[in-house]
């Protein structure tokens, strides 16, 4: 069921930001984005969980982490660039 749940956060990540591609307004756009930063967070958890209950091996692990890492610093420079405008 956690690989369910990893599925379903993960993949909202990438359906949240093409919407916010065609937001209606700057805060449709920031609220888009904000919901893809909220997903990638729970992948982040679901992803910890996978590896604590052993479903990943720590190389799989770190290559997987690295990645949400880097969308997650990648979704907050965009949101917080986007405010300041």
């Amino acid at each position: 069921m956690i690989s369910k749940q990893l599925l379903r956060s993960g993949t909202s990540i990438g359906a949240n930001v093409r919407e916010a591609e065609h937001a209606e307004s700057k805060a449709d756009f920031i609220h888009k984005l904000s919901i893809s930063i909220k997903e990638a967070n729970e992948t982040e958890y679901w992803l910890d969980l996978l590896k604590e209950m052993g479903y990943l091996n720590n190389s799989e692990y770190l290559s997987v982490q690295f990645d949400i890492k880097e969308i997650l610093k990648l979704l907050t420079s965009i949101v917080k660039a986007s405010k300041l405008k």
